[in-house]
């Protein structure tokens, strides 16, 4: 039988993350939402897209949380347990900006030769669009009500609080983009 990619996705983030964490698990299935009603933009990668919306946060799981870094936890667990698609590993390990808070963490040289960037902008700012577009318990939100939000958990001087400061041009950015290229798309 042939599965797709964000069906086998989704039973990989709800075994990880609906239990140990089921706030994220709901946060996930959101962004995953998120990515399926956007989905007329990616045309042939629809499920890449929604493969990697559900699996964007894996690495938070406890058992997977070796460097503390979600997106290199995530992208390591993808490709060393499963082998998986290298477009998905690479998008779930850089997504929302990652380079920029695995700079803050000394771990950006790390992040960029596992898991280069992966050189397909639209895929990328879905990306960030679906996840900077969800709260934490799955609800859709404005970009600037989720920055507001993800700056509020955490301590203005601490390694998240300055990366979101750094990310947040680059995230209204890519929110930007993929609103205009929606706006532009017929229904």
């Amino acid at each position: 039988m042939n599965v797709s990619m964000a069906s086998w996705a989704t039973q990989v983030a709800q075994a990880e993350l609906s239990v140990a964490l089921p706030r994220r698990w709901a946060h996930s299935r959101g962004v995953a939402s998120r990515a399926a009603e956007i989905s007329r933009i990616v045309e042939a990668d629809t499920d890449l897209v929604a493969a990697a919306a559900v699996l964007h946060d894996v690495g938070y799981a406890p058992r997977l949380a070796v460097t503390g870094f979600h997106p290199l936890d995530g992208g390591r667990f993808l490709r060393d347990e499963f082998g998986a698609n290298e477009r998905l590993v690479r998008l779930v390990a850089n997504h929302s900006f990652a380079l920029l808070e695995a700079e803050e963490r000394g771990l950006r040289a790390e992040l960029e030769q596992e898991f280069p960037l992966l050189d397909e902008p639209l895929l990328v700012d879905v990306l960030v669009y679906c996840d900077m577009t969800t709260t934490p318990d799955g609800e859709q939100t404005t970009v600037e009500d989720r920055v507001a939000e993800i700056a509020g958990r955490y301590e203005s001087d601490g390694i998240v609080g300055r990366f979101i400061r750094r990310a947040t041009p680059d995230i209204l950015a890519a929110v930007g983009r993929v609103q205009a290229t929606l706006a532009a798309q017929p229904r």
